[in-house]
């Protein structure tokens, strides 16, 4: 085995060969990979094979579009063949909700870059002649879809990348990692040492254990999944010798499983459900499982067979010639995890995959992107391993696992919350909030309000596609913020302290925007050096050399992490996370002074406490309270972040207060609902790191004239180019149902652009979206079309913050 590579990625699965290949196409062919055992020996063997193309998930879609792209050209490339069926794919829908899911879906697929179409009972059944459900009420259908040969894929991919230069080393076990002192890292295994520039990790159901290796709790667990393989059916063979072509994949919710051809007979799969579903290898894969199958669990999924006899009676008629039943990996929430390892510098992941084969090409494509470029071409922010946090410990991410592939089949709507391993973390306002009729989200493990039931209603989240009656309630939280005074729980927000005599200057090359004077407060960016917008932070300077940055609660590791790794080494800063130990409550209206001024003796009028300054002192019992004067709502408010333990006692005097003002408790989705009307963009929806900082429409936070700061010259090409695409608000009239994220909108019946986020404005009476538009539609009065559950509406644009458009309200 050679002593050196620039690469080396470390299994052998489909997800390692296409890294492999992935890397040797951008003409990295200094590329080792290291296999234990055999190409394929792990999941990839044993796999069904399907590339299904349904994903809600604009990016996830456009992810899974690019596997397909590289699997289709493989054959041709390599001589490999790869045993691609493109036999599309079919879903039913028996229930309004799963019908409106899919009618929601086709407003992105052709954003996505999908076929889909919506079909009829009778159109579906055509396509599925041996289905006999009278309950259909339509179905989906992907015509690009199909089912790939596991093995064969991954050969094809592992010559392709052999072709270019790339090594394969069979039979070759690592046993551990070391950073040498030259910055390298020195791969250990049972042939010798290797030594590299980066290191990949794509080791399936080895994860854990390779993570262990590395110091990293991976958060992922490998599940049990089986299918069936039947003989001969007669009605099938038939199809065959009439020269009929193969029939879709088939999906019916009533049996919960997939349903294809397999040569003359059927493979079926029914999912197991979570009461059912059993893990693997929680504590290590056992030494002597390799390329190995575990015994057939039928009664786990007895009820799935009954529905499906039903359903396909076919099915029934013949016997059974196989059970295949093995491990895979999965995640909380059935993503893999790609990119950077959390705090080692050069250490990628693909781990966490939830089937290998269908992301084996696309993970190759967009990683070997990531660590040969620096950056991708779209936004992978959804697979990212550093969107877990550190309470993403084995014990949650067992009761997540779990959850995620026993309701994996069950209907999921729109910003749903699931239950398990929850209550996980809370701030001290928990028990009380939920006195007060809290209904709990959840945000980076945090407990947080969705909304407040009030008035007799059931303290219980409704969920559906369409408008429930909770946003009557939503709607009166959101008016007690525009005339009269509202109380958020902001606790789980990420929170950053920067300090020490070189913090000024590394900062201020960090971020996009001026660095703040002390005592103020501003609103700057972290981009890409691509233009993008790689972090959003509220900065805070509370001394000259003493800073305090807020983020969303998503991007705490991550923003953590990217940070560290520009430090300099010579130790002038310091980065502290503090955000377990400070809570928040953001106290927002036209009479937040009124309640806020009787618990304080810091003066918050607007001459001595100005908009966008910070001030720290005592709120009622609370001592070393940081008032900061902006809120997300666009109305007069303060943040205030106080230590936790003083928490409790603080809420409960701001109540007090608040009620003589007629204040409201205030959950996320008026929070929602508030910043739409101020057109204030939402990080990773309305900003990420593939648009460029102008697309996003954040022109006046990006200080090209201050000096240099990462991703100032991408910014300034970008501003340069005459085919600029721009964020913009549309205003949109609905009725039942509103808006969600990445519809198509369409002009002419030519598809134009795409809303980035988008809900109801409860103080204007209409829905509002962002959308991203070339510059030609982007002017105001444009008019242009979207549908929403299959209904078009008219999308207008308008001038940005339709509500309070000069932010007088926040000023006074």
């Amino acid at each position: 085995m050679q002593a050196h590579a620039r690469v080396v990625i470390v299994g052998g699965g489909c997800v390692g060969a296409g890294i492999l290949y992935g890397l040797a196409k951008r003409g990295w062919t200094d590329v080792a990979l290291l296999e234990r055992t055999q190409l394929t020996a792990g999941s990839t063997w044993h796999a069904a094979g399907l590339i299904p193309s349904y994903a809600r998930n604009i990016n996830v879609g456009r992810m899974i579009n690019k596997t397909i792209d590289i699997y289709e050209g493989l054959e041709a490339e390599t001589g490999q063949p790869v045993g691609w069926h493109k036999c599309g794919q079919l879903r039913i829908a028996n229930s309004r909700d799963r019908l409106d899911e899919y009618k929601s879906y086709m407003s992105v697929a052709e954003v996505q870059g999908m076929r889909a179409q919506l079909l009829t009972p009778a159109e579906a059944r055509q396509l599925a002649p041996l289905l006999d459900n009278k309950e259909m009420l339509g179905a989906l259908y992907h015509p690009d879809d199909g089912h790939i040969a596991p093995a064969d894929v991954t050969h094809a991919m592992a010559k392709g990348a052999r072709d270019l230069g790339a090594k394969v080393y069979l039979n070759t076990e690592v046993t551990g990692f070391k950073r040498t002192a030259g910055g390298e890292w020195l791969v250990q295994t049972n042939k010798g040492d290797i030594t590299c520039e980066h290191v990949v990790c794509a080791t399936g159901n080895y994860a854990r254990q390779t993570g262990a290796l590395l110091g990293l709790e991976i958060p992922a667990i490998p599940i049990l999944h089986q299918y069936w393989i039947t003989e001969a059916v007669p009605e099938i063979v038939e199809r065959k010798r009439a020269g009929r072509p193969e029939m879709p994949i088939l999906r019916d919710e009533g049996f919960e499983g997939y349903l294809r051809e397999e040569g003359d007979g059927f493979m079926f799969g029914p999912y197991e459900r979570t009461e059912h579903l059993k893990l693997f290898a929680e504590n290590g894969v056992p030494a002597w499982f390799g390329a190995d199958l575990v015994e057939e669990d039928f009664e786990a999924v007895s009820w799935n067979w009954e529905q499906a006899l039903q359903l396909v009676p076919a099915l029934g008629r013949v016997g059974i010639k196989a059970n295949v039943r093995g491990p895979f990996q999965m995640t909380a929430d059935e993503l893999p995890l790609m990119g950077p390892a959390w705090g080692l510098p050069n250490v990628w992941l693909a781990e966490g995959v939830p089937g290998g084969i269908l992301w084996g090409g696309t993970i190759g494509y967009y990683l070997s992107e990531r660590i040969v470029e620096g950056g991708n071409s779209l936004d992978v922010s959804d697979l990212d391993p550093r969107r877990f946090g550190d309470y993403a410990n084995k014990a949650w991410t067992r009761e997540k696992v779990r959850e995620a592939w026993g309701t994996h089949a069950e209907q999921k709507y729109p910003g749903q919350d699931m239950p398990a391993a929850r209550p996980q973390k809370t701030a001290p306002s928990y028990d009380r909030l939920t006195e007060l009729g809290a209904v709990w989200g959840v945000l980076n493990g945090w407990e947080m309000p969705n909304w407040f039931a009030r008035d007799g209603v059931e303290q219980k989240d409704q969920y559906s596609w369409r408008w429930t009656p909770k946003g009557n309630l939503v709607g009166e939280e959101v008016l007690a913020v525009r005339n009269a005074v509202g109380l958020v729980e902001m606790t789980p927000m990420t929170k950053f302290e920067v300090s020490g005599q070189g913090a000024a200057r590394w900062l201020d090359g960090i971020i996009a925007n001026r660095l703040p004077a002390v005592g103020k407060v501003t609103l700057a960016h972290q981009l890409t050096a691509s233009g993008g917008v790689q972090a959003e932070y509220m900065v805070a300077r509370l001394g000259k050399d003493m800073f305090y940055l807020i983020s969303t609660p998503r991007a705490e590791r991550w923003n953590f992490d990217d940070l560290s790794r520009l430090l300099p080494a010579d130790g002038s800063v310091s980065l502290k996370n503090v955000t377990n130990d400070r809570g928040c409550f953001t106290v927002v209206g036209p009479k937040a002074r009124e309640v806020l001024q009787p618990l304080t003796e810091i003066d918050l009028s607007n001459a001595s406490f100005p908009w966008f300054g910070v001030k720290t002192g005592n709120v009622a019992l609370a001592s070393d309270v940081r008032l900061l004067r902006v809120n997300y709502e666009g109305e007069l408010g303060w943040e205030l972040y106080h230590p936790l333990p003083y928490q409790r006692q603080l809420l409960d005097a701001i109540l007090k207060e608040g009620e003589k003002h007629g204040m409201l408790l205030v959950g996320l989705h008026a929070l929602e609902s508030l910043r739409l009307e101020k057109s204030y963009r939402a990080m990773y929806r309305d900003m990420n790191p593939e648009l460029n900082a102008l697309e996003s429409g954040l022109e006046r936070f990006i200080r090209l004239d201050k000096g240099d700061f990462v991703g100032r010259e991408a910014v300034k090409k970008y501003k340069e180019r005459n085919d600029q695409r721009r964020s913009v608000t549309l205003r949109i009239d609905t009725d039942g149902a509103s808006t969600l994220a990445n519809e198509g909108l369409y002009s002419d019946g030519a598809l134009v652009g795409r809303i980035t986020s988008g809900g109801y404005g409860y103080a204007l009476g209409h829905d509002i979206a962002l959308a991203l538009l070339p510059e030609r539609f982007a002017k105001p009065g444009t008019k242009l079309d979207v549908a929403i559950l299959g209904d078009w509406k008219v999308a207008e644009v308008v001038a940005d913050s339709p509500y309070d458009p000069t932010s007088a309200r926040a000023r006074m």
